[in-house]
């Protein structure tokens, strides 16, 4: 981590009141009950910290992607419940972000208090990062501490523009453990590192697939991406996912991967169906060999075996994107392979770190969540931490 940034260890809250910029973008059901509390629980440590130091928390989010507006289904309310079960103390709630009420309940805060400010994406200046939002956000508290590293790489009113109205200001316990497992993963891996990337694109991983081929051992293709690569080189694929355009980009990164030594493993087999559906017909094919009206949803278990033991061998693991569609039953064999062979390996002294979205969902559906090293909250911050860019949320701490 950037030894020039101030975590909150370094701060005394003693009468202060912290404004936290904390990741409750959480997934809600249709009776807007919680489905998953992690990122709640993740910003526990670092609020409790504030309060046992007798300061107080102002407690700042956004809830997913409301339009033009307050909507009902965005608002914060809907996860206090579970915020007050988390952090054992009943939290106040206020109706807006900024405004003369919030003013008010911030200045009667008293130490030991926590208020939870309303979704910030209600005011649209929030994610176009405006400065007079920003300012009105940071006269509510005398600290500024971000805790939300799954929006760090967005360069928002209240992640990143926010600290310039502070002298005081520092990473939450959060922010600081992502930064510093994901450097330990880049910068010091214990050999041999071995990358798995899956999902459905490879151009959502170009930057990161081109920077891993400098750093690991072994980089293993899963998910829709590799039918991609298979395709490029030469196969039929049948009606699964395929990115036309980028089969030359494919072509390359197996060259780049040759010519740097690193052993890129793509699936052997794949597990197909006639429809993408649970209950559809389904079959087996060999890499490249999938006939016509037939789509791959899965890697197939010569692929799940082959992956796993060179899992099993490695000394530190990266995993980002599942291995198929692990929604569906019919599809999640080797997806969860994967996650029990980082398991395994991680209980004989290996490093695991979990790049967050579905490859976090996936661990914590199959119940390794407690048994890899680290499991990320920020899917798409992490990757661009990875790829070497500077997240603009990280960079505004710097003093």
């Amino acid at each position: 981590m950037n030894k020039r940034i101030k975590t909150v260890d370094n701060v005394d809250f003693k009468g202060k009141k912290a404004l936290i910029r904390v990741d409750f973008n959480v997934p809600l059901d249709g009776n807007f009950n919680v489905t998953d509390d992690t990122r709640i629980v993740a910003a526990v440590p670092t609020i409790k910290k504030i309060l046992n130091d007798g300061g107080s928390a102002i407690l700042m989010s956004h809830l997913g992607r409301p339009k033009g507006g307050p909507e009902d289904k965005y608002s914060l309310k809907h996860i206090v419940l579970d915020l007050n079960k988390a952090l054992g103390v009943s939290v106040k709630v206020a109706s807006d972000c900024i405004g003369t009420e919030v003013s008010n309940l911030a200045t009667a805060l008293n130490p030991g208090e926590v208020l939870l400010l309303e979704n910030l994406r209600f005011y649209k200046e929030e994610e176009k990062g405006d400065e007079a939002f920003a300012e009105k956000l940071s006269k509510l508290g005398d600290i500024y501490v971000n805790d939300a590293f799954g929006t760090a790489h967005r360069a928002h009113a209240s992640t990143a523009v926010i600290a310039r109205f502070f002298n005081d200001k520092a990473a939450g316990y959060l922010m600081q453990a992502e930064l510093e497992n994901a450097d330990k993963v880049m910068s010091s891996a214990e050999r041999p590192f071995t990358a798995i990337m899956g999902g459905a694109k490879i151009s959502d991983k170009i930057l990161i697939i081109e920077r891993l081929l400098e750093k690991v051992d072994n980089l293993i293709i899963g998910g829709g991406m590799s039918y991609t690569f298979a395709r490029a080189l030469g196969g039929t694929i049948g009606d699964s996912l395929l990115e036309a355009d980028k089969m030359d980009l494919a072509l390359e990164l197996l060259e780049k991967a040759k010519s740097r030594g690193v052993n890129l493993v793509l699936p052997s087999d794949t597990v197909i169906s006639k429809a993408f559906a649970n209950d559809a017909e389904q079959g087996l094919a060999q890499r490249g060999q999938i006939p016509d009206g037939w789509m791959g949803l899965d890697i197939g278990p010569e692929t799940a075996a082959s992956f796993a033991e060179i899992i099993r061998n490695s000394k530190t693991i990266l995993w980002n994107g599942p291995m198929g569609v692990f929604e569906m039953s019919s599809f999640q064999a080797g997806t969860k392979a994967v996650a029990e062979a980082i398991a395994e390996s991680t209980q004989n002294g290996a490093f695991s770190l979990i790049g967050g979205g579905d490859s976090a969902a996936a661990v914590n559906i199959f119940g390794y969540g407690d048994k890899v090293s680290y499991v990320s909250t920020g899917g798409g911050a992490l990757l661009e931490l990875m790829e070497g860019r500077e997240l603009p949320g990280v960079k505004a701490l710097e003093p």
